[in-house]
């Protein structure tokens, strides 16, 4: 029995009315996603066609998932809203905070023990409010969303970048900061600008080694970290109707790796087939009613170049597996080629670590392809050079995988079981001799590999290819190991090959579980208090940020201007920094530290312009605040790129930088910038960031008059007593303009509530 089934069914009764009026004043055929987003429109039915890439629209999410490292500041935010419930069904799963160094008892029970008090606030804050709330444990939240609550044709979002996932089940799920959730939770509208429309038709039919997972690193390879920013990308043709539901999943989650809105697939039998195979058959059956609105129309598939703004064709059926990276997940190579750019390269050819999991791939079908090939290292006589580790996506995949022998196979080859969590993937790993910092490789099925991502180290190259691939490369130990064609020696010195992978689309015996590890809320939580300790290490109750005072910022002086690559772990680092995610001081001492300086091309090192010395980028940054020094940050192309996190936005915030100044944002980064009374602004002139000195002082000229589709100018003032005006863009409208005038979209919800 499904979740909120009425919610859908309430949907669903809607989607033929909307999706008609869609039609009618757009004068042509939709595709999916314009059906989805059109008939989740806050207004009802459509009475304007929206321009792609320009038009702000408010829309009506169906739900929203939080995963335990962002729902802290979520919730804070939300208990500040003064709303006794949320409005829309909302789930806090329990993922991030769960470290990998065992196996999955122990690493959970140490879990428990140290995160205790942030579990205890998430489980409490969820029973007052009517949040479902998955223990740790429970597993990863992409993956427990899939098999409980997304629905072909709804509308969902959640804090966490790789919300996308559902996008595998026919929705359009998308990453959002916190404070873009908390209005959701509120009751009001969630804006975002009309996404444009990346078609990928597939052709073909995957077979042998190639899998879902090559999908989206060919797509990436292709469009690059930024190529789908402001897009939605959506796949079809044969190819894809032929492909498991899990399987678009996985390629719906790594869009996030090329910037999109978020990716999705039409309903399709495999969908249908997945729905009924983890106890939804209700809402199979309700989405068969309206199955033909739950797909792109066929004139759209037909001829998509009419419809969409870039189109991308993929035959399958010549495909080859795809090793990505290392340190950008856009940095596509197939398997035949490793050997000639590794070598030319110098990265290094032995593996260390073959991990696989992660949200994008761990899955029951994930689990028994890269199984099959275990157990065939097993039968001839192979033994794995690599260490291995395993990360079951739920505990339902957990059981099922353990009843079915398949966690077995992979403890024969010496693996270690690690928690259903997101472990590794989001730098939770405690890995032996990773504070050496020596060169090394790894492989894992994840979706990101930026420098230090996973273990710490800078030097760890981590590439990114599908379950089975890892599981090969891990028993040969090299990168350049191509299973197509080369062959291994065993134990007895007999050369053998690898044989193509095979596994099951979904379990033989059906999916089953003792305790999914669900605790549903009280129907009514007045009663519930949620305590905060004031002396928290952990958690700290948020202060409002002061509004602007209606004049032009002056005087201000530069923090850091980054150079090159600054991605959402440069400016707010995870692994050990999960810990703070809930207390906004504490892990403001992690604000910037992985960035590069322009100047001197180290990290955490800047020029104080108070004293003149170099000191850490946060230290720097409270003298800054303490003496009354407003601030700015420079930074390069897609400035924000990743994860969704909003304390890469509120960090700065919170110290004092009152604006960051980039050649191009990434589309998340910059709404949680807005969202928290920020200016996030883009040069004119992509070459003025050549223009910024370490030692230069800004002065905004017309903030005052500060307006949608008006340039922002900015004089600079360099050391020497010259000067530079410089013209500023920026993508605000009237609302999020209120926002920063207030001082945060917060400040403005708990004044209207009010």
């Amino acid at each position: 029995m499904a979740f909120d089934i009425d919610m859908i069914k309430k949907v669903y009764s809607q989607v033929a009315e909307r999706v008609t009026a869609a039609r009618e004043i757009t004068g042509k055929p939709l595709t999916l996603a314009e059906k989805i987003l059109y008939s989740h429109l806050w207004d009802g039915k459509a009475d304007k066609a929206f321009s792609r890439g320009k038009d702000y629209v408010d829309f009506a999410p169906d739900r929203i998932a939080c995963q335990d490292a962002t729902a802290q500041m979520a919730l804070l935010q939300f208990m500040q809203a003064g709303k006794v419930k949320v409005a829309v069904p909302t789930t806090v799963h329990c993922d991030h905070l769960i470290q990998a160094k065992v196996g999955a008892d122990k690493d959970l029970q140490t879990a428990l023990n140290t995160s205790n008090e942030v579990f205890n606030f998430l489980e409490s804050v969820s029973n007052k409010y009517g949040i479902g709330f998955w223990k740790p444990g429970a597993g990863i939240i992409h993956q427990v969303v899939l098999e409980n609550y997304a629905f072909p044709g709804g509308m969902m979002i959640g804090t966490d970048s790789h919300t996308v996932n559902a996008g595998g089940l026919g929705m359009v799920a998308i990453g959002v900061g916190g404070a873009d959730a908390v209005d959701v939770m509120a009751g009001m509208p969630w804006e975002l600008k009309f996404p444009k429309l990346i078609g990928v038709k597939l052709t073909g039919k995957l077979s042998g080694w190639t899998a879902p997972k090559d999908v989206i690193l060919k797509v990436a390879g292709i469009l690059t970290v930024k190529g789908g920013t402001g897009a939605i990308i959506e796949y079809f043709g044969p190819g894809a109707e032929a492909m498991s539901c899990t399987g678009k999943g996985t390629i719906c989650n790594m869009g996030a790796e090329v910037g999109a809105t978020t990716s999705t697939f039409g309903y399709d039998e495999s969908m249908e087939r997945y729905l009924r195979s983890t106890d939804r058959s209700d809402i199979a059956d309700a989405a068969n009613e309206v199955k033909e609105h739950l797909t792109g129309d066929p004139e759209v598939y037909a001829n998509p170049e009419q419809y969409f703004d870039q189109v991308i064709e993929i035959n399958l059926s010549e495909l080859l597996p795809h090793l990505n990276g290392p340190f950008t997940p856009d940095l596509a190579t197939p398997v035949g080629e490793m050997n000639k750019k590794a070598t030319e390269n110098d990265w290094p050819l032995k593996v260390e670590w073959g991990l696989i999991g992660s949200c994008t791939n761990s899955s029951y079908e994930d689990l028994s392809r890269a199984a099959s090939i275990a157990q065939q290292a097993i039968d001839k006589g192979l033994k794995t050079k690599a260490e291995f580790g395993i990360n079951p996506g739920s505990e339902q995949v957990r059981y099922t995988a353990e009843r079915d022998g398949l966690l077995d196979i992979f403890e024969k080859l010496d693996a270690k079981i690690f928690t259903n969590a997101c472990g590794p993937c989001i730098g939770q790993w405690a890995r032996e001799g990773a504070d050496k910092a020596e060169k090394n490789s790894i492989i894992h099925s994840f979706n990101r590999n930026f420098a230090k991502r996973a273990d710490g180290n800078p030097n760890t190259h981590a590439f990114v290819a599908s379950p089975e691939m890892v599981a090969a490369v891990a028993i040969s130990g090299r990168l350049d190991f191509n299973p197509l064609t080369d062959k291994l020696v065993n134990e007895n010195g007999e050369e053998v090959m690898l044989d193509e992978p095979t596994g099951w689309e979904l379990p033989p015996r059906g999916f089953d579980v003792e305790d999914a590890g669900y605790l549903a809320p009280e129907e009514d939580g007045s009663h519930v208090n949620v305590v905060v300790n004031p002396d928290s290490e952990r958690l700290e109750l948020l202060t409002p940020f002061a509004a602007w005072d209606g004049k032009n910022i002056t005087g201000a002086k530069l923090l850091i201007k980054a150079f090159g690559k600054c991605t959402t772990d440069h400016i707010s680092m995870a692994g050990p920094w999960l810990r703070y995610r809930g207390h906004l001081d504490n892990i403001s001492n992690n604000c910037l530290i992985g960035a590069v300086n322009a100047y001197n091309k180290k990290t955490n090192s800047v020029k104080s312009q108070i004293t003149g010395d170099y000191d850490a980028v946060p230290a720097t940054q409270r003298a800054y605040k303490a003496a009354g020094v407003p601030t700015i940050v420079v930074g390069d192309h897609n400035y924000g790129e990743g994860s969704s996190r909003e304390h890469a936005a509120m960090e700065p915030r919170h110290l004092g930088v009152r604006a960051v100044i980039v050649k191009s944002f990434a589309r998340i980064h910059e709404t949680n910038l807005k969202k928290q009374g920020m200016l996030g602004l883009t040069f004119a002139n992509e070459n003025d960031y050549d223009l910024i000195q370490e030692d230069d002082t800004f002065n905004f000229l017309d903030l005052d008059q500060f307006a949608p589709d008006r340039q922002l100018a900015l004089e600079i003032v360099h050391a020497d007593g010259t000067k530079d005006t410089i013209q500023l863009n920026h993508t605000y409208n009237d609302s999020q303009i209120e926002w920063f005038k207030e001082g945060s979209a917060l400040n403005l919800i708990k004044k209207q509530n009010s």
